[in-house]
C-alpha cells in the first residue's frame, strides 16, 4: 500500500510508487513520517485548528490540481516574502518560515492577544510528479501561491526501451 493511499485527501485514481533514497537521514525520515501521521490522524484537527492554544503559527493550505499543474495556496498573513522558504524534495513541497512577534512600544502594555507567532514547517505531499525547474511562487496580500507544472509523460519515471536484434 502506498503512502498516498493513506492520505485523507482524494487524489483521484492514480497509483504512483513512493521513492525512497537509501542514503536518507533516518531522523529526517522519522520527522517526515511523524508529520504525515499527525496530518492523517488529526485531519481537520490540525495545529491550525488549535492555533492559539498550541501557541504557534500553522498556516492553512489548499492544494488544487488541473490538467497542467498543481497549485498550492497558503495563507501567510503578516509575513514578508523574505520570511518564507519554499523547497521541493521527493514529490513533497516544503514550506517553512517565521512570523515574528511585533514589539510593544514604550509605555504600551499588552492587554489581550489572539494572534499567533512563531516558526512553521509544512510538508505537502504532491499527488503527481512535478517539474521543479519551472515552479513559480507569488506572494500577494498575505497569500502565497505556488504553481508546479506537471511533468509530461516523457519526463516521468518509466521509459520503454526497444530491444535490438544483432
Amino acid at each position: 500500500m502506498a503512502i498516498r493511499d493513506l492520505l485523507p485527501v482524494s487524489w483521484g485514481r492514480r497509483r504512483l510508487p513512493i521513492r525512497r533514497e537509501s542514503s536518507e537521514n533516518p531522523f529526517l525520515a522519522l520527522q517526515r513520517e511523524m508529520n504525515r501521521l499527525f496530518d492523517t490522524f488529526f485531519g481537520e484537527f490540525s495545529p491550525a485548528t488549535f492555533g492559539e492554544s498550541m501557541g504557534g503559527f500553522y498556516p492553512r493550505v489548499e492544494v488544487r490540481e488541473s490538467n497542467k499543474e498543481i497549485k498550492v495556496i497558503a495563507e501567510l498573513p503578516g509575513l514578508d516574502e523574505k520570511d518564507i522558504d519554499i523547497t521541493i524534495q521527493d514529490d513533497v513541497l516544503i514550506l517553512r518560515g517565521e512570523k515574528r512577534e511585533e514589539k510593544t512600544e514604550e509605555g504600551e502594555y499588552l492587554y489581550y492577544m489572539e494572534r499567533s507567532y512563531g516558526t512553521f514547517y509544512r510538508e505537502i505531499p504532491l499527488p503527481v510528479e512535478v517539474d521543479s525547474n519551472r515552479a513559480e511562487a507569488v506572494f500577494k496580500k498575505g497569500v502565497l501561491t505556488v504553481r508546479l507544472p506537471k511533468k509530461v509523460e516523457s519526463e516521468r519515471g518509466a521509459k520503454k526501451i526497444p530491444v535490438k536484434v544483432l
